[in-house]
């Protein structure tokens, strides 16, 4: 099928920065929507960023001017920029790919990641 797994994770001092990656794998032929979420503890999880097909872009308000979130559809990848980044961004971050069109034909279908654990030390 389609397998998802995230990376870039880690520890990061407050103002630091890093990228996030997802790169999809399996029977693709073509991949929708590309978002990331994320799930703090105690918090239910919540959209960060997400990216049409043709590259249009949504952020949440918390995030804007600060993540970058971007695709590369023949890497079937997606990236998520972090800069200036807060203690309030830790979480983990699960990126996820909608509208996936398989090889065998199925489509409409939504995968997700395992995630990937940010933490932002002040």
């Amino acid at each position: 099928q389609v397998q998802l797994v995230e990376s870039g994770g880690g520890l990061v001092q407050s103002g630091g920065s890093l990228r996030l990656s997802c790169a999809a794998s399996g029977r693709i032929f073509s991949i929708g929507n590309r978002g990331w979420y994320r799930q703090a503890p105690g918090n239910q999880r919540e959209l960060v960023a997400e990216i049409t097909s043709g590259g249009s872009t949504n952020y949440a308000d918390s995030v804007k001017g600060r993540f970058t979130i971007s695709r590369d559809n023949t890497k079937n990848t997606v990236y998520l920029q972090m800069n200036s980044l807060k203690p309030e961004d830790t979480a983990v971050y699960y990126c996820k790919a909608e509208d996936v069109i398989t090889t065998l034909g199925y489509y409409g279908m939504s995968y997700w990641g395992k995630g990937t654990l940010v933490t932002v030390a002040s």
